[in-house]
C-alpha cells in the first residue's frame, strides 16, 4: 500500500528554522524528521511513497530524490501554490492506487500499521483513521467515536463529545477524491472528514500508542528527547 506523506507547509511557528528548508527537514539528532517517518514506514513494511510537495519542495526532493539510498520507491506531488491538505491530496490524485495511508509531514506515531490495513478492510467503509484512546486525558479530545468504531464527530475547536484524539494517520479509497474539487483550497480535516461522517463512511482504529508532532518548538524538543530515550 502506498504512503502519502502531505509534506508541503510553511511551518511558520518553526521560524527561523523553516525560513531555509521546510518543516519535514527540520533537523533531529542530526537526521530530518521526514526520513525518521520514512524509516519508520519501511519497517513495518511499506516502501512506496507519495510526498506531496510545496514551500521549498526543492529541498525534500534533492535529499531524498527516488528514495533508492534509503531503499524505498518515492514520487512527488508539487504544489505550485497552496491548496490545503485535501487539495494536495487532490492534486496527487494520478499518482494514487487505490488505497492509500495519509499521514502529515510532522507527525509522528510508531505502532503495527499492518494491523490498521486490516481494520480498515475489514470496515469496507472509504476511510479509516487512527485516534489516540486520550486516558487518562493528557490533551484535548477532538473526535468522537461510537463503541462500533464509527466517527461521529470530528471538532478541532470545540470538545463536546469528543472522546478520543486524531493521530495525524488516515486510510483513504481513492474514491473520497470525488468529494475534493480540482486545483481549490480544500481542508482534509475541516471539510473532506465531515463529509465523509456524514455519509457514515469514516471508521477509526483506536490505539494507546501515543504520537508526536514538530508543529512548535517545546513539541519538538519532546520528540527529541524521545528519540534519544
Amino acid at each position: 500500500m502506498q504512503v502519502v506523506i502531505l509534506a508541503g507547509g510553511l511551518g511558520t511557528r518553526l521560524r527561523p528554522l523553516t525560513h531555509k528548508v521546510p518543516k519535514p527537514m527540520v533537523l533531529i539528532n542530526g537526521k530530518p524528521f521526514l526520513e525518521y517517518q520514512l524509516e519508520m514506514f519501511k519497517k513495518n513494511g511499506f516502501e512506496d511513497f507519495i510526498l506531496c510537495t510545496g514551500y521549498l519542495g526543492e529541498k525534500i526532493e534533492k535529499y531524498f530524490g527516488n528514495g533508492k539510498k534509503i531503499g524505498i520507491h518515492v514520487k512527488y506531488s508539487k504544489e505550485n501554490e497552496p491548496l490545503g491538505t485535501g487539495g494536495a491530496l487532490k492534486n496527487a490524485e494520478k499518482l494514487l492506487e487505490n488505497k492509500f495511508f495519509v499521514i502529515y509531514g510532522d507527525s509522528f506515531l510508531h505502532m503495527d500499521y499492518k494491523l490498521v490495513v486490516a481494520d480498515f478492510n475489514e470496515s469496507k467503509k472509504l476511510a479509516m483513521t487512527v485516534v489516540f484512546k486520550n486516558s487518562p486525558k493528557i490533551v484535548l479530545n477532538n473526535i468522537e467515536v461510537s463503541e462500533t468504531g464509527e466517527v461521529l464527530n470530528y471538532d478541532k475547536k470545540n470538545e463536546g463529545q469528543s472522546n478520543c484524539v486524531e493521530a495525524g494517520v488516515h486510510i483513504f479509497q481513492k474514491d473520497v477524491l470525488n468529494f475534493v474539487p480540482e486545483n481549490s483550497v480544500f481542508s482534509l480535516e475541516e471539510e473532506l472528514l465531515p463529509i465523509l461522517i456524514k455519509k457514515k463512511e469514516l471508521y477509526a482504529h483506536i490505539t494507546d500508542k501515543k504520537f508526536y508532532d514538530i508543529g512548535t518548538f517545546d513539541r519538538l524538543k519532546i520528540f527529541s528527547q524521545v528519540l534519544s530515550s
